[in-house]
């Protein structure tokens, strides 16, 4: 057996929900709920085909039988309870169990329970009254053409130099221990000279094995089952491959198989860890061979410049390859991953990856991860370090989730595939909306933005910037594709005038209905605080959908505003201070906006620059871009959900050079109105900056743990210490919010639940957090275990990301 051993002192992530559409609900049969009075564990069969079964203080464990599995998705099941969603479930081994612990009581009299994904109860929701108009290109808005096209073959010719240890080449502690393949395919320039940059593909969770004669798919053994085969899942991405091949990069893209056969019912992330250990046991094997000489070294030997590395990973492998990325920081010697490329990614427990250029690209019809919670590694990493890189999130209208992968796309697959957006008569993103991309549209999409990306960062082509900067670059190979961007410069090429995450001494909010610092959904807000959006349907705003792992952690704040006619000179007023005044060297001014989504009608605001002197120059935002316009949506979706006219903010670039009538050598401060008599509006992100890439580096940020902790459960309110290990001395201060869940037979009666922020002090080598403890005189039955996962930190990352609470009973009878 080969065998890797994973790097020390990282063991496992945290994991959050994906997104998926079901056409109906999933055959059950077999009904059982425990009576009202009834003991632990006593159940009562009913013909519906759940159970719920009493846990000791109070909890209940609700499982649904399925006759069939589930279809293999990215996303995470869920179990709603008489149409509420009450959590994230786990899949049994065979895959036709579904089980939810929850502490919610109200459980007990349940009369239906059926399958969810991302909040979303198939058949629940109504459709809009009407379908809105898909957005319009206002005057102004010029994208710019570039010379060079990334999906043009290059001057190499691409050879294939696979490679295949077998099903059960290696071992991952992030799966038990599991054994899983070492397989890829390699697509190298031929006669290339000297040591080439290396890219890594990673797909995402798909069937592992299917059977050629029946067409049956598997996804409960592996290695597969006698008559099923491997689903080439790697194989999907060699258009992309062989573009970047041909232009001298070295491209192994490598199968998880073993990896999507068992992260449902054998790992509690989901897979991260594990996919995070399957990439960096490839580049160990990677530099094995390419340290080789003599005559019988490797074919590769000598051609891959390991210090030069990209990583891309589609759905659960975008999760995968940030978590490699920082697998690789925590090494003594790491490589150099370079560019880091999430594709319609997942992202369950929310981790930062700052000082790595970061591309993550959104499909906008995505019928899998249809909540694009991938928009958090962007959003949570933007001030997490002060680091120098770029980074963009990208919006890919007409795309589905699927389609980028050709052994996920019908009529070009060798093992059965579907399209993920399964409303298939959907007015916009439907089989035949004329807004949907045809999968070969899609691919060249794909192709273009992903070889542009690794060719701007590791190759250093500036020329393909205006793809990722926000800039509206286009190429012709992308055809009618319509793409969006969001964009953060390097530290060095930006200054951030107002981030608007909170109340700041320059920023100044008068005359609005409302003027407030916002974040997450209605459900997920503390009291007194404001919810960005009142929606129950996150897979409308991406930038809130609750992580599961952390789902009470504060998500993605901002400046929430509303007007009408009866407000009194609405204004945001942002102030430079003499330092600041002179903005000379800066290329543009920035910010991120997007239409409140309570907001009917047109919506505008006007931006104006002001002097010392009182000159002032005043743009429009609908002139220059159209990240105020609505995103599209349709009434024509299966089992009355809706899952379009999605809220994403876009930015909105304004050329210095174009405000005439200011010296923007002596500016004093920056206003938005409103240029409508209604409307509302989410601001974030004012800066002044000039494009650039920055450099890539493995991140430096100290790296923060928690570990397993027992304590006695007491008799009144205490604490449990639990210990953190740091990487290192953090140079500055930095916070982790820290997620309480209840596990098994614990309930709220031991543990408070929930999410509060821990402070680490510049200095500080190791840490407790201090996790209330409820305690009480009940003799328990059954240990009682919570799992606390820290997330969403700043001026650190994330190690080992969650950690087991012990709580013993000391109670007698």
């Amino acid at each position: 057996m080969f065998r890797f051993a994973p790097s020390p002192g990282r063991r496992r992530l945290a994991a959050a929900v994906p997104v998926a559409i079901l056409a109906g609900c999933i055959a059950a049969s077999g009904l059982m709920v425990t009576p009202a009075g009834a003991e632990p564990g006593d159940e009562t069969v009913n013909t519906n085909g759940f159970t719920v079964e009493n846990l000791a203080d109070g909890g209940a464990r609700v499982s649904l039988r399925l006759d069939e599995p589930l279809p293999v998705r990215d996303a995470v099941p869920e179990l709603a309870v008489d149409g509420r969603v009450i959590g994230a479930a786990k899949e049994s081994a065979d895959g036709l169990t579904l089980t939810v612990e929850t502490t919610d009581s109200s459980v007990a009299d349940a009369k239906r329970v059926d399958v969810a994904w991302n909040g979303v109860v198939p058949g629940s929701q109504a459709a809009p009254p009407k379908s809105a108009a898909a957005p319009t290109t206002p005057k102004g808005l010029a994208r710019k053409q570039l010379y060079t096209d990334p999906a043009q073959p290059g001057p190499f010719q691409v050879e294939r130099l696979d490679y295949d240890l077998g099903d059960t080449a290696t071992t991952l502690s992030g799966l038990s221990d599991l054994p899983v393949e070492l397989r890829a395919a390699v697509y190298a320039p031929a006669g290339a000279k000297g040591a080439r940059p290396v890219v890594i593909f990673l797909h995402g969770r798909h069937s592992a094995c299917y059977n050629p004669a029946t067409r049956q798919t598997n996804n409960t053994n592996w290695p597969c089952a006698t008559g099923f085969q491997p689903i080439d899942s790697y194989l999907g991405y060699t258009e992309t491959a062989q573009a970047l091949a041909t232009h001298g990069y070295v491209v192994v893209s490598v199968s998880a198989d073993g990896i999507n056969a068992k992260d449902a019912s054998f790992t509690d992330d989901n897979g991260a860890l594990a996919r995070g250990q399957l990439v960096m046991d490839h580049l160990d094997l990677l530099a094995k061979w390419n340290a080789e000489t003599g005559p019988a070294k490797h074919p590769l030997a000598g051609r891959l410049d390991l210090t030069n590395v990209g990583l891309m990973g589609h759905s659960r492998g975008g999760e995968g390859v940030v978590e490699a990325a920082l697998l690789n920081a925590d090494r003594a010697h790491p490589y150099g991953i370079r560019a880091v490329l999430p594709l319609a990614p997942v992202d369950f427990g929310r981790p930062t990856l700052p000082d790595v250029p970061m591309l993550v690209m959104l499909p906008y019809c995505d019928g899998d991860v249809s909540n694009q919670q991938g928009q958090h590694f962007y959003d949570d990493t933007r001030y997490s370090v002060r680091d120098d890189v770029l980074r963009s999130s990208l919006m890919v209208m007409g795309a589905d989730h699927n389609f980028f992968n050709t052994e996920w796309t019908p009529g070009v697959s060798v093992a059965p595939s579907s399209d993920d957006w399964s409303a298939s008569t959907d007015g916009v993103c439907g089989s035949s909306a004329p807004t949907r991309l045809t999968s070969a549209e899609q691919r060249a999409v794909g192709t273009a933005y992903m070889a542009g990306f690794f060719r701007l960062v590791q190759g250093g082509e500036t020329a393909f910037l205006p793809l990722f900067d926000g800039t509206n670059g286009t190429v012709p190979s992308t055809g009618r594709a319509v793409v969006y961007a969001q964009a953060q410069q390097p530290g060095s090429r930006r200054l951030d005038l107002a981030p608007l995450e909170h109340a700041a001494g320059n920023v100044s909010i008068s005359g609005f209905d409302l003027g407030a610092y916002c974040y997450s959904v209605a459900a997920r807000v503390r009291p007194g605080d404001t919810p960005c959006s009142s929606t129950t349907a996150t897979s409308k705003v991406p930038h809130w959908t609750p992580a599961t792992f952390a789902p009470s952690v504060p998500i993605s704040p901002l400046l929430r505003l509303q007007w009408s006619a009866s407000s009194v000179n609405p204004e945001v007023r942002v102030a430079l201070g003499p330092a600041d005044a002179n903005i000379t060297k800066y290329d543009a001014l920035t910010f991120r906006v997007a239409r409140d989504d309570s907001a009917d009608g047109d919506v505008d605001l006007d931006v104006t620059l002001v002097d010392r002197d009182g000159g002032s120059a005043t743009v429009r935002v609908g002139d220059v871009s159209p990240a105020l316009t609505r995103f599209p949506s349709s009434t024509n979706t299966t089992n009355g959900i809706n899952l379009l006219g999605k809220t994403w903010l876009r930015t909105v670039r304004v050329p210095l050079a174009s405000l005439s009538g200011v010296n923007l050598r002596n500016v004093r401060s920056l206003s938005v109105r409103p240029a409508t008599a209604t409307g509302g509006a989410y601001l974030s992100d004012i800066a002044f900056d000039t494009p650039g890439v920055g450099g890539g580096v493995a991140t430096p940020a100290v790296q923060v743990s928690i570990a397993d902790a027992t304590v006695q459960e007491g008799n009144g309110p205490g604490v449990a210490t639990m210990r953190l290990t740091l990487s290192g001395k953090l140079k500055q201060d930095a916070t982790i919010q820290v997620q309480t869940a209840a596990s098994g037979s614990a309930t709220a009666g031991q543990v408070a639940l929930g999410s509060f922020p821990v402070t680490l002090p510049k200095g500080a080598t190791a840490a407790t957090v201090e996790v209330p403890i409820v305690g009480n005189t009940v003799v328990n039955t059954a240990s009682l275990r919570y799992k606390i996962t820290i997330s969403a930190p700043t001026g650190a990352v994330i190690g080992d990301g969650f950690a087991w609470l012990t709580v013993l009973d000391d109670d007698t009878a």
